[in-house]
């Protein structure tokens, strides 16, 4: 039973995912609204779902932020931003702009800081400048907006520098995690890293030396993706990643670890497994070989 409902969790049908997505059209990018995700889809893990809105949340932003750079909107967050927290000088102002104009709180923290330094410097800060400040708000010489901005940060479940922290260590857990995966089958294999030393620019994560058969295919390679698989980013990882590790090594097995849209594990045949945990059951050539000589 068990494994039944993390199947059922993790390996959504289109229609599933596209319920979800409906959902969070109208959730802004906070922590608070992650927890409404889950209480309206109980049966799904945490990390699907913060996948889900992450990357959906993602091309909403995509589509409307040029619109908060030109200059005039520029200029009328900044002295909203001005204007508000010196009425309320303790009050998260900067969060609450953000929700209210619909922008990821990191994003608006980005433009307000941005605007701010020009204030002081009379120039464009550099991005290095900007980047160290949003790492680290301690630095912004003005205490009321060191505040708004590591309130923002904070609460941005999509965008900013704890984001893209927390991403990165949770795709190298799940590398670890695969590596120790193949470890326990005594499996040889050769990583990414390992890869690049040898002279290979573009490489998946792992090269098995020998190749294993997961439910009647073969595979030489693994991929480890610790986000979900929806039309768009496998898309886009078929024609930047996957088509060419096919053409070089030969098949292979992808793991979306948040899980993945049902259909899409329909490449098969060209060379593109899915999969949204390690394999329960896989043939090593030394197991094949052993049935073949009992048989024999």
């Amino acid at each position: 039973m068990e494994q039944a409902v993390t199947e059922r969790t993790m390996r959504l049908s289109r229609a599933e995912y596209k319920e979800i997505v409906r959902w969070t059209e109208q959730l802004k990018p906070t922590r608070q609204c992650m927890k409404m995700l889950k209480e309206r889809f109980p049966n799904h893990s945490q990390s699907t779902l913060l996948s889900i809105f992450s990357l959906e949340y993602q091309k909403r932003t995509k589509r409307s932020i040029s619109r908060h750079h030109t200059q005039d909107v520029v200029e009328s967050h900044y002295q909203r931003y001005l204007s508000a927290a010196a009425a309320h000088p303790h009050a998260p102002v900067l969060l609450d702009l953000a929700n209210e104009v619909d922008l990821s709180p990191a994003l608006m923290a980005r433009i307000i800081l941005d605007r701010f330094l020009q204030d002081i410097d009379g120039e464009t800060p550099s991005k290095t400048t900007v980047n160290g400040m949003l790492k680290e708000p301690s630095l912004i010489p003005d205490l009321t907006l060191s505040r708004n901005i590591s309130q923002c940060t904070i609460n941005d479940c999509c965008y900013g520098p704890l984001v893209d922290c927390i991403k990165h260590a949770i795709g190298q857990e799940h590398e670890v995690l695969l590596r120790d995966k193949l470890k326990e089958r005594n499996l040889s294999f050769l990583d990414e890293n390992q890869l690049r030393t040898m002279g290979y620019d573009k490489t998946p994560d792992i090269i098995l030396e020998i190749p294993i058969a997961v439910d009647g295919h073969i595979v030489h390679w693994i991929e480890s993706k610790a986000s979900f698989g929806d039309d768009y980013s496998h898309r886009t990882y078929l024609n930047e990643q996957f088509w060419s590790y096919c053409n070089r090594f030969g098949p292979g097995l992808v793991i979306y670890w948040h899980g993945f849209i049902g259909e899409l594990d329909c490449q098969r045949d060209r060379g593109v497994l899915l999969k949204d945990s390690f394999p329960a059951e896989i043939v090593t050539l030394s197991h094949s070989c052993e049935q073949n000589s009992t048989q024999n």
